[in-house]
């Protein structure tokens, strides 16, 4: 399915909705957000946080590469918001702790550029590209 975003508004609005199809089970859910830069991948997990109740300001990851948020009264007990622009391997997930978020299927993990560690991503996860096509104007595909 791909959808043309028209505004950060819209954008917020279609992470919400996609949150919604979200459903935990037997080991962590893991979102993968393609795209380049400026593409709209942040701006869909700062949506998602939003609508968990994150109060905090959610910005990339980029340079501390995740940022955890605790949730309460969700169906999942922690946002893990991950940025693999980074990185260079697979490899180099083991040392965030990746195959222990794995584990808990109460963890909601978002990892931007998954392309970077694409043998760590799991065969379950939901893969979503987001492309630039103009400044006021996405296209989202899942």
């Amino acid at each position: 399915m791909e959808i043309l975003v028209h505004s950060k508004e819209e954008m917020l609005e279609q992470a919400t909705k996609f949150l919604h199809s979200l459903i935990p089970g037997r080991s962590a859910t893991v979102v993968a957000l393609s795209g380049g830069l400026g593409a709209g991948k942040t701006t869909f997990c700062q949506g998602i946080a939003r609508a968990l109740g994150v109060d905090e300001q959610v910005t990339s990851p980029t340079f501390v590469l995740q940022k955890i948020y605790l949730l309460n009264d969700q169906s999942f007990d922690r946002l893990v918001h991950m940025d693999a622009y980074r990185l260079t391997n697979a490899h180099e997930l083991a040392a965030l702790g990746w195959h222990e978020l794995l584990q808990d299927p109460k963890t909601l993990v978002l990892i931007e550029w998954p392309e970077n560690v694409a043998a760590a991503i799991p065969d379950h996860a939901q893969r979503l590209s987001f492309t630039f096509i103009d400044d006021s104007t996405r296209s989202l595909s899942y």
